[in-house]
């Protein structure tokens, strides 16, 4: 088949795809101007006063709530994340990422009658520059975490949503990315070691995080007050996190092997009613990989040149810890100190990274008269491989260098949140990066950034 063939082909498919995006667009549309009404019940727009809604533009005079009570929530969002480093690689320089989001959730038993059923999609543009890299920071991890995966448009959700047995199973498949079901955490820093989850910040190359979604499955069954446990199967393939088919819903082809994930999950509520997360879980990789330091007789391929050994499988395990410690006031339970601590470890023998920890606390309500604003500060650790560490000294002492020795990178950020209005937030922060990339040969960073969050 001809390259022009191939284009022609690939552009009728996204034409059938965005047909279909655009009809349930136009049926949202016309039912928010009121050109559709049901047959069993006449529209009504009157806003709920009492209901304190999420978007910067507001309920539309209650027409948003009226298709979110009916079954169809509509997400429109951007953020945006300036960087400056004052000291810090080759030279001082800004950089400003972005990354913009729109989707769906359809639910299909208030639609339909698919009784305990959800589908929802997602795409995501990121655009901009990243200063980690323009600035030759040397970092381990991004400082702009909002950066990354390709400056291009992703379909990044596309899954239906199964509840049965009363809600006792919960049932996912489709394009799903690891960190919305498994070590979930929020993006409340610009740092990415304190970003999202900690697998997929430590071993990039196989487990992908938001923006890039894999096929796969997940399994949860919840237990009455405890939480739930669940397991997962995700199809491995270097190509999701490419820029080619991005918006499609392809199946690749050259998978490795199959990425299993399981997790079990506590979710207590302390003295006062206090919640908690805590999280454990580990992973195990079917793929065949390289190993990272030795070639086929057990000796450093640096030093070699032989073609490194190959093993089956890869893995790792994760602990994830939030923990709200105290309200402000008694009935006032989303303000005051939050805690939180991840860990993540993952095989030497496939793992450039081998372990990282973070850790912080988020104070929410500093002020009487701010109740939604938040302070945040955070510490963290990501180490380098230590067998890559020591093939690294190895070749300094043989001559072969002057090659920089890796060890472990101390990330360091401030923040302030200023939420005006619903749905708008600000947060100026300060980082402060130890050994970038894990040796003293860069020189310690300090970055002053701003990030913008829009909830429309």
């Amino acid at each position: 088949m001809s390259h022009t063939m191939r284009r022609r082909k690939r552009s009728l498919r996204i034409a059938w795809l965005w047909r279909r995006v655009g009809w349930s667009v136009l049926l949202a549309a016309l039912v928010m101007s009121g050109d559709v009404v049901q047959a069993t019940e006449p529209l009504s727009y009157e806003p709920d006063r009492t209901r304190d809604v999420p978007w910067l533009l507001g309920d539309w005079n209650g027409r948003r709530v009226w298709l979110q009570d009916r079954g169809l929530d509509l997400q429109l969002g951007y953020t945006g994340e300036f960087a400056f480093n004052a000291t810090g690689g080759v030279r001082p320089q800004a950089a400003y990422a972005d990354q913009y989001l729109a989707g769906a959730t359809f639910d299909l038993e208030r639609l339909a009658g698919f009784k305990g059923m959800t589908f929802q999609v997602t795409v995501t543009a990121r655009t901009g520059r990243n200063l980690s890299d323009d600035a030759s920071m040397g970092t381990l991890q991004q400082v702009q975490e909002i950066y990354g995966r390709g400056q291009t448009l992703r379909l990044t959700q596309l899954w239906v949503n199964q509840r049965l047995f009363s809600g006792r199973i919960d049932w996912k498949l489709g394009r799903m990315t690891f960190g919305e079901d498994f070590a979930s955490f929020p993006c409340e820093f610009e740092n990415l070691t304190f970003c999202g989850a900690a697998p997929g910040n430590l071993v990039p190359g196989y487990i992908y995080n938001w923006p890039v979604s894999q096929w796969a499955t997940r399994l949860r069954y919840n237990i009455d007050g405890f939480g739930y446990v669940q397991a997962g199967a995700y199809d491995v393939n270097p190509q999701y996190a490419s820029t080619n088919d991005t918006l499609l819903p392809v199946f690749f082809k050259g998978s490795t092997g199959v990425l299993i994930p399981i997790e079990l999950t506590w979710l207590p509520r302390l003295a006062g009613g206090l919640p908690g997360s805590y999280k454990i879980g580990a992973w195990y990789d079917t793929s065949a990989v390289n190993d990272v330091v030795s070639d086929i007789n057990g000796n450093p391929y640096v030093l070699t040149g032989l073609r490194p050994r190959r093993q089956q499988g890869r893995a790792g395990g994760y602990l994830g810890i939030v923990q709200q410690l105290t309200p402000l006031a008694a009935w006032e339970t989303r303000r005051g100190l939050n805690v939180f601590l991840n860990a993540v470890v993952a095989s030497d023998r496939s793992s450039t990274t081998d372990n990282q920890v973070a850790a912080g606390l988020v104070y929410t309500g500093p002020f009487r008269s701010r109740p939604d604003d938040d302070v945040g500060f955070a510490v963290g650790m990501t180490r380098v491989n230590s067998r890559i560490a020591a093939s690294q000294a190895l070749a300094n002492s043989l001559g072969l260098g002057p090659v920089a020795v890796q060890g472990a990178e101390f990330p360091f950020e401030l923040h302030y949140t200023f939420r005006p209005v619903n749905g708008l937030l600000f947060r100026p922060s300060i980082q402060y990066v130890i050994n970038p990339g894990g040796t003293g040969a860069n020189p310690n960073a300090l970055v002053f950034g701003f990030t913008t969050s829009i909830n429309f």
